[in-house]
């Protein structure tokens, strides 16, 4: 339980007790922080009404996935579009929604970059990569793709919860949703927004240098602050193998141990890595799917095993994921 005061504090706040506390604005950690006033109030631990009508609009949708990564260019976005194309071509109805506001890359990612939403009395009809891949961006409502989004907070915020109310996303096994890097607005607002929905937690992607793994941290300690289960971390640009030799090199080095090593350091699961490919970035680029194209490559089967150990990282997810393999091996 959180709200999006109760996260504005600074660093004085390591040890927020949380707003749902009965310590709440009393307890010693609470001094210095803007937020001590709401939470002794009793107002901080009252449930957002905008969490209910996300959770009423998104009562069709099995399972949701929270993308999540510290820092920028580790290549979360990739992933984000890599499984989402994965998962629809195993004849799963996939979502993947982009609040990465400022940014959004997920419409050239999944080859609709040149589309735009259709907007009706029933809602927001998102893009459809395939019959059964649909996308949802702020950049399918840019009048020109160059131009710059220029908002403050609270209209960002706004925007996430049309996104997560007022789009069609019909009846769904699995919706992804790509956040930016970091841990602020679109964070904070999207979990907020999914407190209702049982979303089924975040997967944290990083690189193996410490540059990284530094912001990492710092992600994973949000989620743990806000209640998010994190399914697990996955260690992106992981070497190269070579296509001709399959020999391996190491790009990023893995100064303190990498993602492998922080995950037993912070008790949480690591779910693999993916090497370095360079036809993953010229298939991102074209919007196509890497893994269909190329199913023999090393990276390719890196992504087919994070992906499996993702599917049965909870009873729930492992459900869903069995049942829809099952019923493709009958077909």
């Amino acid at each position: 339980k959180f709200s999006v005061d109760s996260m504005a504090s600074d660093a004085r706040n390591e040890d927020c007790v949380g707003p749902s506390s009965t310590m709440a604005g009393k307890a010693s950690s609470c001094d210095g922080c803007p937020s001590k006033d709401i939470c002794a109030s009793g107002k901080g631990a009252l449930p957002d009404p905008a969490a209910a009508e996300v959770a009423e609009a998104l009562k069709d949708v099995r399972h949701k996935l929270l993308i999540l990564s510290g820092k920028g260019g580790v290549g979360k976005s990739t992933f984000a579009s890599q499984i989402a194309w994965i998962l629809s071509d195993s004849n799963k109805q996939v979502g993947i929604l982009d609040i990465d506001i400022c940014g959004p890359s997920i419409p050239r990612m999944m080859g609709v970059e040149s589309e735009s939403v259709h907007r009706s009395n029933l809602g927001w009809t998102p893009v459809y990569a395939s019959d059964n891949l649909a996308v949802m961006s702020v950049g399918f409502m840019l009048e020109n793709r160059n131009s710059a989004i220029v908002w403050r907070g609270p209209r960002k915020n706004g925007l996430i919860k049309q996104f997560l109310t007022d789009v069609i996303w019909s009846d769904l096994d699995f919706l992804i949703i790509d956040a930016p890097p970091g841990t602020s607005d679109e964070h904070i607002s999207v979990v907020k927004y999914l407190e209702s929905s049982r979303a089924d937690g975040a997967v944290i992607v990083t690189t193996p240098q410490e540059v990284a793994l530094l912001d990492v941290r710092k992600e994973i300690s949000f989620c743990k602050k806000v209640g998010v289960p994190i399914l697990g971390i996955v260690e992106n640009m992981s070497g190269f193998v070579c296509p001709h030799c399959q020999t391996r090199s190491e790009i990023f080095s893995p100064m303190t141990g990498g993602a492998k090593k922080m995950c037993e350091d912070m008790n949480v699961p690591f779910l693999g890595s993916i090497p370095l490919d360079p036809n993953l970035l010229l298939h991102c680029e074209k919007g196509i799917s890497f893994v269909k194209a190329n199913p023999k490559s090393a990276a390719s089967i890196a992504y087919l095993s994070v992906l499996d150990k993702l599917m049965h990282s909870t009873p729930e997810l492992s459900k869903t994921f069995d049942q829809i393999v099952e019923n493709d091996d009958c077909d």
